[in-house]
């Protein structure tokens, strides 16, 4: 059987406190073995993020915000989004992901992350009124979606680790411009975000890497690595 090449970036400062980058890794092989998909990959800390990502054919940005280099993590986004380059972001990567969006799709160029910046006058990105850092959540999944196609179900319970969300008063601003949220909270409040136009750019608030006990790969990390593969 043929294997399916492709090389991945993952955009994080690796620490072996995080656990999604502990966990990441060993999901990805599980993957070469159970699915044939051969994928290099490449840890790419925030500070490195810059043009030479354009080489990869997939690029996910991890959790472990705040990153050392904002700046780093947008620009990973951004080069995903402008070239085709299929994208994942859980937790912080989801928070850049809307960063980079509405400064650079919606002209709202002055928005700030609310962890690294909680003085600024515009936050996009704000702490969530009831921390998820550790707890499981349900999520509606929106019908005719990506995310409701690779999910296959309308209500799915995920596990989160973080403290920060979208201001969901701005999410207009982003949809008219293409963002699709695909995923919200009992709240109403989005937990998956999507661009339709793009070969695969899906981002979740929560960590789907941390499902189960790591040897089953999610159904998100599996579709964003067979797009890295070409296998989609």
């Amino acid at each position: 059987m043929n294997a399916y090449a492709g090389r991945i970036a993952l955009v994080a400062d690796r620490s072996p406190h995080v656990r999604s980058h502990a966990r990441v890794p060993g999901l990805l092989d599980r993957l070469k073995e159970r699915d044939n998909l051969d994928l290099d990959v490449y840890w790419v800390p925030t500070e490195e993020a810059d043009e030479s990502l354009k080489g990869f054919d997939g690029i996910w940005l991890l959790p472990g915000s705040p990153y050392k280099d904002e700046a780093g993590a947008v620009t990973a986004v951004k080069i995903a989004r402008e070239n085709g380059i299929p994208f994942f972001g859980t937790c912080g990567g989801f928070q850049h992901a809307m960063l980079e969006f509405a400064r650079n799709v919606c002209g709202l160029s002055a928005v700030q992350h609310g962890e690294s910046n909680p003085a600024a006058d515009d936050l996009l990105i704000v702490a969530l009124e009831c921390s998820l850092d550790g707890h499981e959540g349900p999520i509606q999944v929106t019908p005719g979606t990506r995310a409701a196609e690779l999910l296959g179900v309308e209500r799915s319970m995920e596990r989160y680790h973080c403290s920060y969300g979208l201001d969901s008063a701005r999410l207009d601003v982003l949809r008219d411009r293409g963002m699709v949220f695909s995923g919200y909270d009992d709240t109403g409040d989005p937990r998956i975000a999507e661009l339709p136009d793009h070969p695969f750019y899906l981002a979740a608030l929560f960590q789907p890497e941390l499902a189960g006990d790591g040897t089953r790969p999610h159904a998100l990390i599996e579709a964003f690595a067979r797009a890295a593969a070409g296998k989609n």
